[in-house]
């Protein structure tokens, strides 16, 4: 064979490889396709649901370092820098970018470009959110897992009812800086209202507003409190459930990790398992797929799990009936 025909040959192979990556790969022959990761979070915090994510890679043949790379791009705790962190994944430019952190993550990745795809995970209404135009139809360049549930706040609430087992009156612990607190919120209080609860709203919009917003649910009055799933909150366990210690007030929390940490009780979706199929999207899409094509995956997976050594240290008595209902529960 003619070198002339060998370099013919041998370029007409390597863009058969190409053709099968999204567009953004072209920019970077030879190169791994690229995942970029945002998280308004730390990676400390979150180590267990990144695992998760390279389990859904894995799932499809993916595995960071051999033949997908990741650009992860942290915002520990400062939400206000997300999107100049979305801009320079953009600029990178990667193949698709995956916000695993809420609906102010996705909204950042999503004004950033209009062409790359992206994957979400957030537990509200996306549809509500402004991030779809519909759950089986996304349109656009965005799809993603959603753990949105409008009875959650009713059973949570409940649940808090049937551990102090009398009446009380409870708190919802809120991130006001959030832009969509407001649906999450709508839920709790409707949830509330539906019982005839009376609910007291406090905020946070920092690590150590934190600390205070337990101190006003105190000076109300309030018997024990409701940790709405938000970025600021779910990062820090430790300091939650050390704060309803000090303050001897029950909580009730959205992920498994606050009751692990030495939380009360918690019931809501297995977020390493949305991580999990975000992964499994962001490889869909990396081999050919498109966001549009790709419907709202709605959690399926909620779990509770109960503290008894918490509860003992509260001097509560968790019902028989709520102890049967537990997918864990820790001794």
């Amino acid at each position: 064979m003619r070198r002339r025909e060998f370099i013919t040959l041998l370029g007409g192979a390597a863009a058969a490889s190409c053709a099968s990556w999204p567009p953004a790969a072209h920019a970077q022959q030879g190169a791994l396709p690229v995942i970029g990761l945002l998280h308004p979070g730390s990676p400390e915090a979150n180590a267990r649901y990144i695992a998760g994510f390279r389990k859904g890679l894995a799932e499809t043949g993916l595995v960071e370092g051999r033949n997908v790379s990741i650009e992860y791009r942290w915002g520990h705790g400062e939400p206000t820098g997300l999107p100049e962190l979305a801009a320079e994944l953009v600029r990178r430019p990667v193949n698709v970018i995956v916000t695993p952190g809420g609906v102010v993550a996705a909204a950042a990745a999503k004004a950033a470009t209009a062409t790359i795809p992206i994957v979400f995970v957030i537990g509200v209404d996306p549809v509500q959110a402004g991030l779809v135009a519909s759950l089986n139809r996304p349109g656009g360049n965005i799809t993603g897992i959603t753990s949105m549930n409008s009875g959650l706040a009713a059973k949570q609430l409940g649940m808090l009812r049937q551990l102090l087992q009398r009446d009380a009156r409870l708190a919802v612990l809120v991130n006001s800086s959030n832009p969509q607190i407001r649906l999450a919120l709508a839920d709790v209080q409707a949830a509330a209202a539906a019982m005839g609860q009376t609910l007291e709203i406090v905020t946070a919009t920092s690590p150590r507003e934190i600390a205070s917003a337990f101190k006003e649910a105190l000076q109300r009055r309030t018997d024990a409190i409701l940790i709405i799933a938000d970025p600021l909150f779910t990062s820090r366990p430790v300091q939650l459930a050390t704060l309803a210690a000090r303050h001897a007030m029950p909580a009730i929390y959205a992920l498994r990790e606050f009751a692990e940490g030495g939380g009360l009780i918690s019931y809501g979706s297995n977020f390493t398992d949305m991580f999990r199929q975000a992964g499994t999207y962001a490889a869909r899409i990396l081999k050919g797929e498109k966001p549009t094509d790709l419907p709202i995956v709605q959690a399926a997976k909620f779990e509770l799990v109960i503290n008894l050594q918490t509860a003992e240290a509260f001097g509560l008595e968790v019902p028989a009936t709520l102890l049967a209902l537990a997918d864990e529960v820790i001794e």
